[in-house]
């Protein structure tokens, strides 16, 4: 099938939207692909929900601005769509659609993604997939992370040789271990460039640390990092997932900008470092993809504690779109009840599909 993935970040730079033609076990072909930025308003309006997300934390009624978030969501999705279907020169068969993320709590079992599959399905005349995460939760699982299965067939596809892992930088960071006999091994590191968005965001300077260069300036605070690190997350072992919004960041106002980032750099690099003690054995090699493996900074620091560390586009992967793909992949297994989580990466009890299909509105005309 010709599938379309969805994935809008933490990070709220925009829809990224990917084609791959795929059986939900293997990779075809890629197709195209796009990212359509949300707009300063759009931006606001997310960052808006988001705020009362946090304030709301699952207790009573929903904030009303959930639902002006969500239709900026779905707009910028249909917009993302289009053009890619414009690029391709034909509909999809199949839409993986994952929502925009405003809080995940998974020990209360709450996860909130807004954008409603529905308004997609109906704007693009495709069907489409949804719900994959929140499904995952209620049968036990963390929610999260959600594309190991996708890692582990780019991994085939390339022909890489267990045990490898792939790391994802988004807000959040996250791995995937393959053994060289394809168990999966998976959990939410700790953070990713959310924290050093957020620094960057209050002081004006820009969205994020372009290119690591106020990290690159500045001095690591050992004794925030040391506190950074004794979070309960890093503690324990099994399925883990997290919330952007988990690590304090109060600290950071004492700080210089170029001091906090360099920190927070320190502080990613750091988590992943002691998170991945607890795999079976070390990987040969990571392959790095999200925003992260943008910032030469915070891509020295994971060389330096991983060692052989590559950027998924110097692999040959598109590596700003991987997110994406994977859930036109997941999508594409939902479709065919295949396992999209496993005991290893979410914690779910035993291999697990999930995903509910919203069909195109028909409407026929009576004359």
């Amino acid at each position: 099938m010709l599938v379309m993935g969805y994935m809008s970040g933490t990070s709220l730079d925009g829809v990224d939207v990917a084609l791959v033609e795929t059986d939900g076990e293997r990779i075809e072909a890629f197709g195209a692909s796009a990212m359509m930025a949300f707009s300063p308003g759009e931006c606001a309006a997310i960052e808006r929900a988001t705020a009362d997300a946090l304030a709301w934390n699952g207790y009573g009624d929903t904030p009303a601005s959930f639902a002006a978030a969500a239709q900026v969501i779905e707009g910028a999705h249909i917009r993302a769509g289009r053009a890619v279907i414009a690029q391709a020169g034909r509909a999809p068969d199949l839409i993986g659609f994952h929502g925009q993320t405003l809080l995940h709590r998974p020990e209360r079992q709450i996860t909130v993604q807004i954008g409603d599959p529905q308004v997609i399905a109906d704007a693009l005349d495709v069907s489409v997939v949804a719900q994959m995460r929140q499904d995952d939760l209620m049968a036990g699982g963390q929610g999260a992370p959600l594309v190991p299965a996708y890692h582990a067939a780019l991994a085939e596809r390339l022909g890489l040789a267990g045990p490898v892992a792939f790391l994802n930088v988004g807000g959040v960071a996250n791995l995937t271990w393959i053994s060289a006999d394809g168990e999966l091994i998976a959990f939410d590191t700790g953070p990713g460039n959310g924290l050093i968005d957020q620094v960057v965001q209050a002081r004006g300077a820009g969205r994020y640390d372009d290119g690591g260069r106020f990290a690159a300036a500045g001095t690591v605070d050992a004794g925030v990092l040391a506190d950074l690190l004794s979070h309960p997350h890093f503690r324990g072992e099994g399925p883990k997932s997290l919330d952007r919004y988990d690590f304090p960041l109060e600290w950071a106002a004492a700080r210089s900008l170029e001091d906090a980032a360099a920190t927070l750099t320190a502080f990613t690099a750091a988590a992943v470092a002691l998170t991945a003690q607890a795999l079976p054995s070390p990987p040969k090699v990571w392959i790095v993809c999200g925003g992260g493996s943008h910032n030469p900074t915070l891509m020295e620091a994971l060389r330096d504690l991983l060692g052989d560390c590559r950027t998924a586009n110097n692999v040959g992967l598109r590596g700003d779109f991987i997110e994406a793909e994977a859930m036109a992949f997941l999508a594409a297994r939902s479709l065919r009840g295949l396992p999209l989580t496993f005991p290893g990466t979410t914690g779910t009890p035993r291999p697990l599909t999930g995903g509910t299909i919203w069909h195109p509105a028909k409407i026929v005309e009576v004359v």
